[in-house]
């Protein structure tokens, strides 16, 4: 029969059990170092990607000014920062609101953000009319669609006077899609 002899000059064959067990001994090691490298750079990596499941966006009252900066009848454009946004987001935690005067003491304030594809709108005060750029969305100034693709009206956002000062409520950016 044909029988396989164990070839004595192969390196495996004049191993001692002391090498072998050294080899063993960093294959072992070996395993354990990859793994903890896994490990290391890994747990940070599913952290960043569950964080925002876990995460509540702040209900925080956004100051925009002094009652006395707004005047009544005008709509203005305010930049607010978004208290949910890293500190590394930089000028992407920046976004914008509508905000009209409405009389001495009531205010109204609007989402930038068309409602069709989130682009954000501009105001015409001539027109009295919202303007989308993206794709010919019209709104009324009170919010309501007035022509184009949007679904639904303006998101109207949370205002208030408190301490003779304007603050709009903090959330995420409103965007419906029906696409």
């Amino acid at each position: 029969m044909n029988e396989i002899i164990p070839n004595k000059s192969s390196p495996a064959s004049k191993a001692s059990p002391e090498e072998m067990s050294r080899r063993r001994f960093f294959e072992k090691v070996s395993i354990a170092l990859g793994g903890l490298c896994a490990a290391v750079l890994g747990v940070p990596l599913v952290g960043f990607v569950l964080a925002p499941l876990f995460r509540r966006p702040p209900n925080d009252w956004l100051p925009l000014g002094q009652v006395s900066d707004f005047e009544i009848g005008k709509t203005v454009n305010v930049t607010i920062t978004d208290p949910s946004s890293l500190p590394w987001a930089g000028i992407s935690a920046k976004s914008a609101a509508w905000l009209r005067r409405v009389n001495e003491e009531q205010f109204i304030a609007f989402s930038v953000h068309c409602t069709h594809m989130g682009c954000p709108v501009r105001w015409l005060s001539d027109a009295g009319l919202f303007m989308c750029p993206c794709h010919g969305g019209v709104y009324y100034a009170d919010g309501t669609v007035a022509a184009g693709p949007p679904p639904i009206p303006l998101t109207r956002l949370a205002v208030r006077v408190a301490n003779g000062q304007v603050q709009l409520k903090a959330g995420p950016i409103p965007i419906t899609n029906t696409l």
